[in-house]
């Protein structure tokens, strides 16, 4: 056995496997990206996405948690793999493996001051690589829309309907219908009112909602989103 674990090593000396994490959050009307100095790594751009190289003995998972949490200052709220880009480097024989992990964080303030976040309609600092990343993390981000409680990543504890809808269409990137969502968020179960009303405005105050878990012998439907 032995000597089987080593005549099989060469094979991957000539493999990097890079790790790269897009890390997403609201600004405005649109999702944000978080970008660290570019020098750092040498690259030629002034800007890149948090990245490094995975460490001996290191799970995917972590590798990726970690990368989050040395460039965010605390760890994201999701993290979750979006896929995986082989290719030809530079030098000469030898290959780079990148692995995309896209992330969420609700309160971008509450990171390092310092952090530099660049909306996702203008990220010419990026390499084209890394903005082909960006794309794939937030396919990724849309795909779980319909199929995981993801929207309730980027919104505090109790929120009102009109903030988890905006957060719906801040992730799709489009404007959904008011009414069409409100049933079919009811009819999906998951939500749950709470006491908690807040002021918006002139209007009449608003009721606060939270994310209710699935519970046992209740069956879930996902949310019909109609677009505007």
């Amino acid at each position: 056995m032995p000597e089987r674990s080593s005549s099989a090593r060469p094979a991957a000396r000539g493999v990097s496997l890079v790790v790269d994490v897009v890390l997403f959050t609201p600004r405005g009307h649109e999702l944000a990206v978080l970008l660290s100095p570019a020098s750092a790594r040498g690259r030629s751009r002034d800007r890149a996405l948090p990245s490094d190289g995975l460490r001996s003995d290191e799970l995917l998972d972590d590798a990726a948690a970690r990368i989050a949490r040395d460039a965010l200052g605390a760890a994201p709220s999701l993290l979750d793999q979006a896929g995986a880009r082989g290719g030809t480097r530079r030098q000469a024989d030898a290959s780079q493996v990148v692995v995309t992990y896209f992330g969420l964080v609700p309160d971008a303030s509450a990171g390092r001051s310092e952090l530099h976040w660049a909306g996702v309609s203008d990220l010419s600092a990026l390499s084209q690589r890394q903005r082909e990343e960006v794309e794939i993390a937030v396919e990724a981000v849309r795909a779980q829309i319909d199929q995981q409680p993801i929207a309730f990543r980027l919104l505090p504890p109790s929120f009102t309907l009109s903030e988890l809808q905006a957060v719906y269409e801040l992730l799709m990137g489009r404007r959904l219908h008011k009414a069409s969502f409100r049933r079919s968020l009811h009819a999906s179960a998951l939500v749950e009112a709470t006491d908690e009303w807040r002021s918006e405005g002139r209007g009449r105050p608003a009721q606060l909602f939270r994310y209710a878990p699935p519970r046992r012998r209740r069956q879930r439907r996902g949310i019909r989103l109609d677009l505007l």
